[in-house]
């Protein structure tokens, strides 16, 4: 019997052991973690004969570098836009003009990719040597497939080291195919963190993921540098700016410069707006006057000349986009500043539009250079930040310039839609903090408005126009209307009804403006502005003294 039973018995136990094999099998492969390489052309994508793939960080790019003569080249626009915006291409000469704070410096283009800058089938390439020059930047160089890896953020990073070796993976998840290895005391870029798993960056160019628990916790960090570039050296009033606009519309009115100031107190910097574009090729207007600059003077103010671009017949866009226009109104402004002893120029370019401006910055790094070489202030008016004006580009600004002043009015405007205040406490404030996210507090000059609107409304259409602080306390005066202080625009208001129309105003007055001006010191902010000269009440000026320090 026993020798019946026996093959059965066998053919059981192999059945078992064969499950028992078959159960061990799926156990390891589903909790083993696999070995398996992702194939990296697969990963960072295919790559054309002469080319090389870009990774950025933690971004690996869709544009790709060119190779030849021994030399990487990097697109133009990825350099500009991520790296370093000075790179300026001056297609009518086809070279690239590089502003350092010193000189204006000249590349021209090669057709043949064996010189610094490549001009290949339209599109502008700059030697990595050339980017490496003025740019702080790592760079690892790959292979199979040919790839460039820049590291350029230094700052405030975000990594994690590596507490023993550990798989980079191409996903979360043992059975995602290994990307690279890291190895203990490796620091790696922390990117977002997973419930067991984080996704990461390592410094030679693989994005992937690592067990949570194979690296330490995120921790920021700045990585020491040694690379120097040339700086800008800025010049700066000891005292806080105290600065009014004087609106001069011929030579002949500067002789009323002595009546203008007449009642004025505590103004240590006068702007007369005396030039102007007049044509694209970079002419301009000038009204200067040697005797004005001296009076001003004679009163202990400095004197910053305005330009502004107020000539509709002359694009902005057009005149600034040309290195000869530029460097013709730079000429001319320079002469003037020279011939009648300027302390400042103060530029005055408004309603850019976006294609305007990259040449509106090369424009002011071009003007900076020649401003610094003759000790000249070099100011910049900017509009309150919106969105739509982000192209002014208030960061770079804040580094080539002395000054960026922040015009603290029109929030209501001729042509706006609703009747408002030029210029409320809530919406100069957040003027104030929005440009401070870009400029620094110590190089920051906020303008406020010495007019105010009155909007009448007639049959359901709405008009304005601009008065000064004595004419808008008159239209009360005479139609025997009492102000009412509004707290949530820092204003005191008025309504009242006339010959069947309605008028609203706010003014702008000691009160108003004395809550605007308490803005710098609350903000560290280097000074005052005020637009313009003669629209002002007389006692305001102690009200700005004041309330200035």
């Amino acid at each position: 019997m026993k020798k019946q039973y026996m093959p059965a018995v066998i053919v059981c136990v192999l059945i078992l052991v064969l499950a028992l094999a078959g159960a061990g099998v799926h156990v390891i492969r589903k909790y083993l973690p696999t070995k398996d390489r992702m194939d990296l052309n697969e990963y960072y994508g295919q790559t054309a004969e002469g080319e090389s793939v870009i990774v950025l960080g933690t971004e690996i790019m869709e544009q790709r570098a060119l190779l030849s003569n021994e030399q990487t080249y990097l697109p133009l626009d990825l350099v500009n836009t991520r790296l370093n915006q000075r790179y300026y291409w001056d297609s009518a000469n086809s070279q690239i003009l590089y502003a350092t704070p010193s000189e204006l410096q000249t590349y021209p283009a090669s057709a043949n990719g064996d010189g610094d800058v490549w001009l290949k089938d339209g599109t502008v390439y700059l030697s990595l040597s050339f980017v490496q020059k003025f740019t702080d930047m790592d760079v690892y160089m790959g292979e199979n497939p040919s790839r460039i890896i820049i590291q350029n953020q230094f700052d405030g990073v975000n990594t994690a080291s590596v507490i023993k070796d550990t798989y980079v993976r191409y996903r979360g998840g043992i059975k995602s195919p290994v990307l690279t290895q890291a190895k203990k005391d490796d620091t790696l870029i922390y990117m977002k963190e997973y419930e067991e798993w984080v996704e990461v960056a390592t410094m030679d160019g693989y994005i992937g993921f690592v067990k949570k628990s194979d690296i330490s916790a995120a921790e920021v960090k700045n990585f020491e540098r040694s690379f120097q570039a040339e700086e800008y050296q800025h010049l700066s009033m000891d005292v806080p700016v105290n600065l009014s606009w004087h609106q001069v519309t011929s030579q002949e009115a500067n002789a009323y410069f002595a009546d203008a100031v007449a009642n004025v107190t505590g103004v240590n910097v006068i702007s007369p707006t005396w030039f102007y574009l007049t044509d694209t090729a970079g002419t301009i207007a000038d009204i200067s006057s040697a005797e004005y600059v001296q009076q001003a003077h004679d009163k202990g103010m400095k004197v910053w000349g305005l330009i502004d671009n107020f000539t509709a017949e002359v694009s902005t866009t057009d005149t600034l986009s040309q290195l000869a226009s530029r460097q013709n109104i730079i000429a001319q402004l320079m002469s003037a500043a020279e011939r009648v002893g300027l302390d400042g120029i103060n530029v005055d370019f408004e309603t850019l539009s976006e294609d305007a401006g990259p040449h509106f910055l090369e424009f002011l790094r071009e003007l900076s250079i020649e401003c610094h070489k003759r000790n000249l202030v070099l100011s910049v008016d900017n509009p309150v930040p919106e969105d739509f004006t982000s192209h002014y580009d208030r960061g770079e600004q804040g580094e080539v310039v002395d000054y960026v002043i922040i015009m603290g009015y029109d929030e209501h405007y001729v042509g706006s839609a609703e009747a408002g205040s030029v210029a409320s406490l809530p919406w100069v404030e957040k003027g104030v903090a929005d440009t401070l996210t870009e400029v620094p507090a110590e190089k920051t000059i906020l303008a406020i408005p010495f007019y105010t609107r009155l909007w009448k409304t007639t049959g359901g259409a709405l008009t304005s126009e601009a008065i000064g602080m004595d004419q808008a306390q008159q239209v009360l005066t005479e139609n025997a209307v009492e102000t009412i202080w509004d707290g949530s625009v820092g204003q005191n208001t008025a309504t009242f009804e006339k010959e069947g129309a309605t008028f609203q105003i706010w003014m702008e007055d000691s009160k108003s403006i004395a809550e605007k001006v308490k803005l710098i010191p609350k903000y560290n902010l280097a000074g005052v502005a005020q637009w313009k000269l003669g629209f002002e009440n007389s006692s305001i000026w102690q009200v700005i003294t004041d309330n200035l320090q």
